[in-house]
């Protein structure tokens, strides 16, 4: 038993060492907008598409934040109401005295997901509002931007010569199972997609945050539009990808841009995963073999070997050393990120346990036909 807990040890010390030097240093959580910004002359057009089903308790806050923009080039807002029964459009209605279009969302068509649908109306009408602008802004109606949002991402745009840029906006993180399960879900999405990869042009990985995405214009015609992804969930990193292939984007995280949507009970946070991560995987078998082997390897095998349950000596020195050292190591400058004690970082493994029973529900899900589930629709995942 010994011997055996000291070889598992030591494939997960292996792992978290690989972690910290072979995965692009995603873990230093350090791909940030600067705050200063150039003076362009002149500032381009941006037009703002927010698809929105069901978005009463946000909406208006995120209208407020764009129209509110310091930002010294043209601005307009749109909101597509796919077909909500709370009131979405009165409230965003109720939230602009100008600059605002809201569109009322047609039935869903074959072979669209939901969000995709309402993104490709907005985009339509955004061609008869301003076709002039240089840029549109992806952006969910659950985020608020600071008054400099707009600024940052077109500077950095503008500047870098980027196609894309995309920020992992602040999730919530108030409730219990926030503080437990946001800041691991943040780290997770950056170990599976190292930013630091993602923005470098001579590399193949793309991925994007589907709740903040400023596309120049001229590349998002250039791949058709949403068109060619237009059944897909994971419908950011899929653009990311497209758009990748003509120029070089770029990703990263934000303190200043929120989201506003609360997961008070673990079932939401497992809602938001669960309709997508099989997906992910691409609907393997195989992979999720992988996926659950190498997360019990990794989160689940050091705090098991520290207790000493698959033998003392070595192993659990190990066990130890992975679990309070090199883990928390990784982990600690998103828990910063977050305003959360790094005290926290010995939690990872309960964390990572959580989300990889959400990624075998997910496969359950698909396997038996209900694939991913999102404001009333469900979808196989692709």
């Amino acid at each position: 038993m010994e011997q055996a807990g000291l070889i598992v040890a030591s494939v997960s010390l292996l792992f978290w060492v690989g972690v910290l030097i072979l995965r692009g240093g995603f873990w230093r959580a350090d791909q940030r907008l600067t705050d200063s910004t150039p003076d362009l002359n002149p500032w381009p057009g941006v037009v703002c598409v927010i698809p929105a089903r069901n978005e009463a308790p946000t909406i208006g806050g995120t209208v407020k934040s764009l129209l509110e923009q310091d930002y010294p080039g043209p601005v307009s807002v749109i909101v597509v109401d796919d077909n909500s029964d709370d009131g979405t459009a009165q409230v965003a209605n109720a939230a602009a005295t100008k600059g605002l279009s809201v569109v009322t969302g047609k039935p869903l068509a074959d072979g669209w997901s939901g969000k995709l649908w309402a993104v490709k109306q907005g985009l339509d009408a955004a061609e008869e509002i301003d076709a002039d602008a240089a840029y549109v802004l992806l952006t969910d109606a659950d985020i608020t931007h600071d008054s400099e949002s707009l600024r940052r991402l077109v500077a950095k745009a503008e500047v870098d010569g980027l196609n894309l840029v995309s920020l992992m906006v602040r999730l919530r993180c108030e409730s219990l199972w926030e503080k437990l399960l946001i800041p691991a879900f943040i780290f997770f999405f950056q170990k599976l997609y190292p930013f630091p990869w993602v923005n470098d042009p001579a590399r193949p990985l793309a991925a994007a945050a589907g709740g903040c995405m400023l596309i120049r214009r001229g590349a998002l015609r250039h791949i058709g539009g949403v068109d060619s992804i237009r059944d897909r969930l994971i419908d950011d990193c899929a653009l990311a990808g497209q758009i990748k292939k003509y120029g070089p984007i770029w990703l990263g995280l934000s303190n200043k841009v929120r989201s506003e949507r609360a997961y008070g009970a673990l079932s939401e946070i497992w809602e938001m995963v669960a309709r997508t991560a099989f997906g992910q995987l691409g609907n393997s078998i195989l992979a999720l073999i992988g996926t659950v082997l190498a997360m019990s390897i990794a989160y689940l095998v050091p705090p098991i070997a520290a207790s000493g349950v698959l033998g003392g000596g070595a192993g659990a020195a190990l066990g130890v050393l992975t679990w309070w050292g090199l883990m928390g190591i990784a982990f600690w400058p998103t828990l910063i990120l977050y305003g959360m004690p790094k005290a926290w970082s010995l939690l990872l493994p309960v964390a990572a346990f959580l989300f990889t029973l959400m990624t075998v529900s997910s496969a359950i899900r698909y396997w038996r036909g209900r694939g991913g589930a999102w404001k009333g629709r469900h979808y196989k995942t692709a």
